[in-house]
């Protein structure tokens, strides 16, 4: 979902690595495009970068049985950020960093209660990474997430590491649905702070996943995001909870709680709701609310997240409880944007309207090591 502070912090990562890439960028440059009201989606060309922009990613995260049964929950996410010309320092050389690439890979297996991620980061030189304008089509090395042109938009992902592979083909149930209003999502009080942000809220999954050698024939549903402007975290804000639900009824849930410093949600958070035929309805920080009722704490960063939640929306007479599937799926992400965070595979039970329901989703916790700064 809204992972630009994760780009950000990409930049001194670059430093380190000792690519030429001046210091001290300022994360709302003139040099970049802000993210306005009135925007409208064009597919395919909208499912391609957007290099006027500062900040983009593609975001994949799914649910995943085998045929012997076995469950498994995946992360691949593909980031772009864009850096100003007037700190570049080695043009015009092909090594030269307009555009920094890193891309997060991560694998739940929940038969197995065993958790694994990787990380890459690259620049665009040489085709080392890159993505397309015209279409969906985005790579670093052999990790790619690309998607055909024509009407059935069918998206293929490949990644592998020393231990884990994953090669999907993803067809979407229903068409894509833009989040906020006017074509703009909202992330904080001041109009610089939004972004366009859009979903694919029910891909068809099917393809294999490799884990330790042996590989898994699977198939399943997965959920798609794709988002893009130039703004960063508010400096009243240290952070975000993010939810993806895919009810059984066919209905799909996105909502995001931006969290402010005294422990407040930013009354820019919101959601969308979306029917079984695809019609939405946006949802404003005030139609529900987010309880949690139990904490998690890494061994290893020490961070204590919230680890069970129960999500109300009287309006829609819903009330859902969100269960992890693995209590430690955090993610430590060292080698390229250097933030921990959790992002993990969940169950979800309640009633709507009545009527018992469940179904699966995704969450994803930042802010909660440290407020993230850029």
């Amino acid at each position: 979902m809204i992972h630009w502070v994760r780009l950000a912090v990409a930049v001194t990562t670059l430093l380190v690595f000792g690519f030429a890439v001046a210091a001290g960028a300022d994360p709302s440059s003139p040099t970049f495009q802000s993210a306005t009201a009135g925007y409208r989606y064009h597919f395919p060309k909208d499912h391609g970068s957007h290099p006027s922009y500062r900040t983009e990613w593609w975001y994949y995260t799914g649910h995943l049985q085998s045929k012997t049964g076995r469950s498994f929950g995946f992360e691949l996410t593909f980031f772009r950020r864009g850096v100003p010309p007037e700190d570049i320092k080695t043009l015009p050389s092909k090594w030269s960093i307009k555009h920094i690439y890193l891309a997060h890979f991560a694998v739940t297996d929940m038969t197995g209660k065993q958790f694994h991620f990787s990380e890459k980061l690259s620049r665009e030189g040489l085709g080392k990474a890159g993505a397309d304008e015209s279409r969906l089509r985005v790579w670093i090395d052999d990790w790619r997430a690309e998607a055909s042109t024509d009407p059935s938009g069918i998206h293929t992902l490949a990644a592998r590491d020393q231990t884990h592979a994953l090669a999907l083909t993803l067809e979407p149930a229903k068409p894509p649905v833009a989040h906020g209003s006017d074509g703009i999502s909202r992330k904080g009080g001041d109009k610089s702070q939004a972004s366009h942000y859009y979903s694919f809220t029910r891909l068809k999954t099917t393809g294999s996943l490799t884990i330790d050698g042996e590989q898994f024939e699977v198939n399943g549903t997965s959920w798609m995001d794709h988002e893009f402007g130039s703004s960063d975290l508010g400096a009243d804000q240290v952070g975000w909870d993010w939810f993806s639900i895919q009810l059984e009824d066919n209905t799909e849930l996105m909502l995001y709680r931006m969290r402010r410093k005294d422990g407040s949600s930013d009354l820019a958070s919101s959601g969308t709701i979306v029917s079984t035929d695809g019609r939405t309805r946006h949802l404003e920080v005030t139609d529900f609310q987010i309880e949690s009722t139990t904490t998690w704490t890494s061994p290893e960063s020490k961070a204590t997240y919230p680890s069970r939640w129960q999500l109300r929306f009287s309006a829609l007479d819903l009330v859902l409880d969100v269960i992890p599937l693995l209590a430690d799926q955090e993610l430590r992400t060292s080698r390229s944007t250097q933030v921990n965070y959790w992002e993990g595979a969940v169950a979800v039970t309640g009633t709507k309207q009545g009527q018992p329901v469940k179904g699966q989703g995704y969450v994803e916790l930042t802010g909660y090591t440290e407020r993230l700064k850029l």
